[in-house]
């Protein structure tokens, strides 16, 4: 007997994403920021959120601030450590998109390799990667709480950017560079992209 072989899945039973769709009258779907630290992941998502909640769509931001002091807060930085944090954060997502809940997640997962498995874990069909492509220099020049600095003397080990490598995406569904675009100009390319795949049409 394995310990799985108690547990009985009651999914047949349960309602379905569809009908928690109806319920909220949109589809849900996943909005996966990536891009160094200090690139505006967060400050973008949020302001998403504010323009899909002013529209009567419910989000549901997952970021480093709310996931590392709960959910994950037993977990380090080692490479071990980082790929369990992403696949936690990609079921809890599950979980929110198959509940109807538009899902807005910004963390740096720099490999192509975990953002796949996030992919995979949600599904690749509500999965739309953002790569939020700031520059280095710029994302440097920001850091208020000095982080870069701290990893250029060598204080913090692997940082993204600096002592450990960041993939670019292949195929992002938006790359939005904020050294060049403002705020608003985010979020109206983000809107363009993201209203046509979660609003309900009417019949």
């Amino acid at each position: 007997m394995t310990k799985n072989d108690n547990i009985y899945p009651i999914f047949d039973s349960m309602l379905s994403r569809r009908d928690k769709e109806e319920l909220l009258g949109q589809h849900s779907v996943m909005v996966w920021f990536t891009g160094l630290s200090g690139s505006g992941k967060s400050t973008i998502a949020i302001a998403l959120e504010r323009e899909l909640h002013k529209r009567g769509l419910l989000c549901r931001i997952l970021d480093g601030d709310n996931i590392r002091s709960g959910i994950n807060r037993n977990l380090g930085f080692s490479a071990e450590d980082r790929v369990e944090n992403i696949r936690r954060i990609a079921e809890v997502s599950k979980l929110f998109i198959d509940t109807g809940i538009i899902t807005i997640a910004a963390f740096i997962s720099p490999g192509n390799d975990i953002r796949q498995m996030a992919a995979d874990i949600i599904g690749r069909e509500n999965f739309l990667e953002i790569y939020v492509s700031t520059p280095l220099e710029e994302c440097e020049r920001r850091d208020v709480k000095g982080l870069y600095a701290r990893a250029r003397r060598g204080e913090i080990k692997d940082f993204t950017g600096v002592s450990a490598p960041f993939d670019v995406p292949a195929s992002p569904a938006l790359t939005l560079d904020t050294s060049v675009l403002t705020l608003e100009e985010c979020v109206n390319r983000l809107l363009e992209l993201v209203l046509p795949k979660i609003q309900k049409r009417e019949i």
